[in-house]
């Protein structure tokens, strides 16, 4: 089963901030799949169902961001299943600007806290990251201190391009689902819809 992992913060507070671009994604996803309904799952909440014939779940930890790791221990424990090919990480990306996603096969966790309790979890960098830009497009716009930043709202117009780049996400998971991390790097990093690569 291939896991689709998007971090973010739990509580009405954090519904539309830059730091849960990663549940949005979920939604979003969850919505045009035709998905199951998101029902709680241990420390998680969850959606199932087929991508292209192939049995897939999204999940959004109910923990907060420095702790979303804990949520893959259940799923550390399935034969067969193995981070490396079966799992996908939504995440939001200061160093990428807004309207721009990236996609790597392992990496560090550049000082992101969700990515970094992953990687502690897993014991490993070998696991597939979808990265989306919430850095500002406005070169004079400074971003001051990161943590206001990153739980900050998007604006009107960032929402707006957020949400024209959900077709090109959606494409790149999918690709991610059938062929894997590569593929989807392949063909998505330097996309037209995904610009600033």
């Amino acid at each position: 089963m291939k896991v689709i992992l998007g971090l973010g913060n739990p509580g009405r507070e954090y519904e539309h901030t830059r730091h849960n671009v990663g549940w949005m994604v979920l939604d979003h996803l969850a919505d045009v799949w035709h998905f199951s309904s998101w029902r709680k799952d241990g420390e998680a909440l969850t959606s199932s169902g087929t991508v292209n014939g192939a049995a897939t779940r999204l999940v959004k930890p109910l923990t907060y961001m420095n702790l979303s790791g804990q949520v893959l221990k259940p799923w550390l424990r399935r034969p067969f299943w193995a981070a490396a090919k079966d799992l996908l990480v939504v995440v939001d990306e200061v160093a990428l600007p807004l309207g721009s996603i990236r996609v790597r096969a392992n990496g560090s966790a550049g000082g992101h806290n969700g990515l970094k309790s992953i990687e502690h979890h897993l014991e490993s960098r070998d696991y597939p990251r979808l990265r989306i830009g919430i850095k500002p497009l406005e070169e004079q716009r400074t971003i001051g201190d990161l943590s206001d930043f990153v739980l900050g709202a998007f604006g009107k117009t960032e929402q707006q391009v957020i949400d024209e780049l959900m077709p090109t996400i959606r494409a790149a998971v999918e690709t991610f689902i059938a062929d894997g991390a590569t593929a989807a790097m392949n063909k998505y990093n330097g996309a037209p819809g995904a610009r600033g690569q």
